[in-house]
């Protein structure tokens, strides 16, 4: 499969010794491992070769090593600071790591050499997507779109945007202009599907097949169309189809997305162990006393974007995003400088003092504020991957709430299977993978309960749907709100949302989310079994 994506392609054209043309094709066809033993021997003779620096960063962006990727571009541009194809990597490594501001601060730097640059543009109106600048972003893609009408990949960030502000059939139209033009043709498919409003007609469904069986398809292309055909396969209940399609679109994504579900179980085990009765005790009331932070943690697919709607729809509360600052801080106090350097993580905060938890808890607060754009005194964090960082939370920010977003482990864990995301959750692209990372999830929070009783309100989905304004109001309390009407009319908010659910919880609430897992049934057992004992506290309903 050759990528044929122009940037990709400018990448091969750069590289220059065949080596790294090599490289650089195994990595447009996703093969990032064998592009790694090709570059790292040779940046081993050749150390000061920036062509070499800049590919070995995109085999770390396309393995999630986001810290190494950066440090490479970053030693690229010391040696060539007017190495701009260089700098345009470095927007996407900061672009990865939610670093918008700096990432908007290094585009500007190249739009003063090439303020026409289209792909430059795009990427800075992308950046300001994150940061809720959703029209100035907007006023950027349409008028790229006007100089430029046929421009590759610009139609595809037009709908992402235009989806986000809620402007959901004007988002449709761009990307059915993207597959007209037959550019980005996977993602643009997977952006419908990833709507879960949209319904694929006859016609779309062989175009994608057609796609799909020719040899000449692009890697990234391929796994995006699988996403979507068992998508629209699943629509029409043909399910051992979508099956077939979801597998093999687990299979190829998961080899570019490493994760190891053992490591990730013996990270969770060190966090319990250092997170005990007596830590809390001998730290108690220390850290930013601030109570505007609601995280919403879980795990994705669980209803968290409901959880943050209803929230958000109250006139005390501003919904943000999935925030990656928590996860940031505790990466800054592990000091990896590699991923597969040894972390000091959790252990570090023993040597730290109640100055420190303060200063933590209010640069977390600062850090967000880029993200806030109305003057509420509350606002929402939805990144779901921070259960794991409960007790730093509780360390820094002993004020805010945490609420835990818990959905069926069938019904959640099979949903995110089907569902691909823009980047890192590599715990989704297996049934193994993803069973066993729900009960490293289960068995945290269990802890949490224990050694913080109390501290976490847990909401599940299904009672939500079932029983909503008592839900809603248990809600409320918790969060220390008064009741308002809203929070029932979620439906009715027009703030911008860049999950999967966006459509969804535009809608009021239905029950056809419950139990979506069942018609596949015969075809998760690896699932199942890896969920194990998990399954025990949820009975099988029918």
């Amino acid at each position: 499969m050759q990528h044929t994506d122009p940037m990709r392609a400018q990448m091969i054209a750069q590289a220059g010794h065949k080596e790294l043309v090599d490289a650089a094709e195994l990595i447009a066809d996703g093969k990032v491992a064998k592009a790694e033993a090709i570059l790292r021997p040779f940046l081993k003779i050749n150390p000061l070769n920036v062509n070499a620096i800049r590919l070995l960063a995109e085999v770390g962006m396309e393995l999630g090593a986001l810290k190494d990727a950066e440090n490479l571009l970053i030693r690229c541009l010391e040696l060539a600071p007017d190495y701009h194809a260089a700098r345009y990597s470095y927007t996407n490594v900061l672009y990865k790591r939610h670093r918008f501001k700096d990432a908007i601060v290094m585009l500007d730097k190249l739009l003063e050499i090439e303020p026409t640059n289209g792909v430059w543009l795009t990427m800075k109106a992308a950046n300001l997507v994150e940061i809720n600048e959703h029209q100035q972003a907007l006023e950027i893609f349409e008028s790229i779109i006007e100089k430029f009408p046929s421009h590759p990949q610009v139609h595809m960030s037009y709908g992402h945007a235009l989806r986000a502000v809620g402007r959901a059939e004007e988002s449709i139209a761009a990307y059915e202009k993207c597959i007209a033009q037959g550019t980005g043709l996977g993602e643009a498919f997977w952006s419908l599907a990833n709507l879960k409003t949209y319904r694929f007609s006859e016609d779309k469904i062989a175009q994608m097949e057609a796609i799909l069986r020719d040899k000449s398809c692009d890697y990234r292309d391929y796994y995006h169309l699988l996403f979507a055909l068992g998508k629209a396969r699943e629509d029409r209940k043909e399910y051992q189809l979508a099956m077939a399609a979801y597998a093999k679109g687990n299979q190829v994504r998961g080899k570019s997305v490493p994760w190891s579900a053992d490591r990730f179980h013996q990270d969770t085990q060190k966090i319990k162990s250092f997170f005990n009765e007596d830590f809390f005790r001998k730290n108690q009331s220390m850290g930013c006393q601030a109570n505007d932070p609601i995280f919403i943690v879980g795990l994705p697919r669980a209803g968290s974007t409901l959880i943050e709607q209803i929230l958000s729809s109250h006139s005390e509360v501003e919904g943000t995003a999935e925030l990656a600052d928590i996860i940031a801080l505790a990466r800054k106090i592990d000091g990896r400088a590699h991923r597969h350097d040894p972390g000091l993580y959790p252990a570090a905060l023993a040597q730290m003092n109640a100055a420190q938890f303060t200063e933590m808890g209010q640069s977390y607060l600062d850090s967000t504020a880029v993200q806030r754009v109305s003057d509420t005194p509350r606002f929402l964090d939805k990144m779901p991957n921070n259960f794991s960082h409960v007790g730093l939370i509780n360390l820094i920010l002993p004020n805010a709430k945490i609420i835990d977003a818990r959905r069926h482990p069938m019904d959640c864990c099979f949903s995110g299977y089907k569902q691909l995301f823009a980047s890192g959750q590599g715990f989704t692209y297996g049934q193994e993978r993803i069973g066993r990372y729900y009960r490293d999830y289960v068995e945290i929070m269990d802890h949490w309960d224990n050694v913080l009783p109390g501290r976490v309100l847990r909401v599940h989905y299904e009672a939500m749907v079932e029983d909503t304004e008592n839900q809603v109001r248990r809600l409320l309390d918790y969060c220390q709100l008064p009741f308002e009407e809203q929070c029932l009319k979620f439906y009715e908010n027009k703030r911008t949302i860049r999950t999967a659910s966006s459509e969804q919880v535009r809608q009021p609430i239905y029950r056809s989310g419950m139990n979506q897992w069942q018609p596949f049934e015969q075809w998760l057992a690896p699932l199942r079994d890896a969920l194990g004992p998990v399954l025990e506290c949820y009975p099988i309903t029918r």
